[in-house]
């Protein structure tokens, strides 16, 4: 059977950092097919993609990758678990001898399974401290990194690793492998250079965060990435076909916030114990984003929470909409393919029949019968459409009708 190696990514830009990482996984799998399941115009972190997802797919191809996969937008925009989620019921069903490659900051795959088991099986001592340390009223990411600690009973071995980025994510992704009973294996790279929220370009190895912060600045990133994808951004941006980021959006956010009820705010994910009557009172009040999030935001509540809770509001994503992703298995929407792609694609075909595979989002709407998965496509659909908004010109609707594949 052939070997595929999986990436889940956001590519956002795609960078030299994400280079070494499809390289060095290449070296340790050595697959015959590489996919990448990757974001579409909207991110987990409840923000924008700095170009839109055919940009950052052209990106992928022209640096390794045979085959990208749009993760839709229900998925990209959630928490870290469904995120996962979400990635992992895409890899599994391809039904083929797949291994995961994630990057992390500890590098330690043994360490991040540890953590993945306790959170995948949630044994009652643990879930016994976590209620504990969420009465004090922190966080739920303090409140479970805590309580694993304590349970694990190892600080020095499991120290910080809940702290950062990319392990938490790597352990999403482990987890989910385990409820879902996943046929995939796993291996992390070791992170290098800058931390992931790291605003600065010095190293050689800056982060996404701070190549997007160049980016908006104005300031030179073409020696942060490849050739090919700088080529592909520069164009881009000479179009002005990019979104600086959320805030870009904020008085179409806060119109909708004051158009809302109370209760269509309730009926948004990750919203709950009166957070609602919060954000109605805020977005009453505030004229910018800035000052309703400061408004918002808590102990208990990050700011990524409340930003991902914004993306909702203006995205229309409610709670049965989070819900129904959990019962259904994705379709793999394709957004580009190399040569290799075509052949990985007609092998998938033929090893799971049951798999919808998109390459003409109108042919699917005009065929299938999945009710589900059918409202799953259009959500993805008015996020390409409310995304273009976010440029200083031209900017059009309808794409994920009229843009081709990508093909390298």
């Amino acid at each position: 059977m052939d070997k595929i190696l999986g990436i889940i990514s956001e590519y956002n830009p795609f960078h030299l950092g994400h280079l070494y990482h499809l390289q060095k996984s290449q070296e340790i799998v050595n697959p015959d097919y590489t996919i990448a399941i990757m974001s579409g115009n909207f991110i987990e972190r409840g923000d924008t993609a700095i170009v839109d997802k055919w940009a950052r797919a052209e990106m992928a191809l022209n640096n390794g990758i045979d085959l990208v996969v749009e993760l839709p937008l229900v998925y990209s925009i959630s928490s870290a678990e469904n995120f996962a989620m979400g990635s992992i019921k895409i890899l599994d069903s391809l039904n083929m001898d797949t291994t995961l490659s994630f990057g992390s900051e500890c590098g330690d795959i043994s360490i991040l399974s540890d953590i993945a088991q306790v959170l995948a099986k949630e044994p009652s001592e643990y879930l016994s401290i976590l209620n504990h340390e969420l009465a004090l009223g922190i966080s739920f990411p303090k409140a479970r990194e805590h309580a694993v600690l304590m349970y694990l009973n190892d600080i020095r071995k499991y120290a910080n690793v809940l702290s950062e980025s990319n392990n938490i994510l790597g352990i999403e992704y482990l987890k989910a492998i385990q409820k879902q009973k996943a046929k995939i294996k796993a291996v992390t790279i070791k992170r290098i250079g800058s931390k992931y929220n790291s605003t600065h370009l010095e190293d050689s190895f800056p982060s996404a965060t701070a190549i997007r912060q160049g980016i908006i600045n104005s300031e030179n990133i073409e020696k942060y990435m490849p050739e090919t994808s700088y080529k592909i951004l520069k164009d881009k941006i000479s179009k002005n076909e990019f979104v600086k980021g959320i805030s870009i959006f904020e008085q179409a956010i806060l119109y909708r916030l004051r158009t809302m009820s109370i209760e269509d705010i309730l009926n948004l994910p990750d919203v709950s114990e009166g957070l609602e009557n919060k954000i109605k009172k805020a977005s009453n009040s505030c004229n910018n984003l800035a000052n309703l999030t400061s408004l918002v935001k808590s102990k208990r509540y990050t700011m990524t929470r409340i930003n991902r809770i914004l993306l909702y509001a203006l995205l229309n994503i409610t709670k049965k909409d989070i819900e129904d992703s959990y019962k259904v298995s994705p379709y793999l929407r394709i957004l580009g393919v190399n040569q290799k792609g075509k052949e990985l694609l007609s092998k998938i075909s033929k090893s799971n029949k049951k798999t919808d595979i998109i390459t003409s989002p109108k042919k699917f709407f005009d065929t299938t019968k999945n009710k589900l998965l059918k409202n799953m496509l259009e959500k993805d659909m008015i996020a390409s459409n409310i995304y273009t908004l976010g440029y200083t010109k031209d900017s059009k609707a309808n794409l994920d009708f009229t843009n081709k594949l990508i093909t390298i």
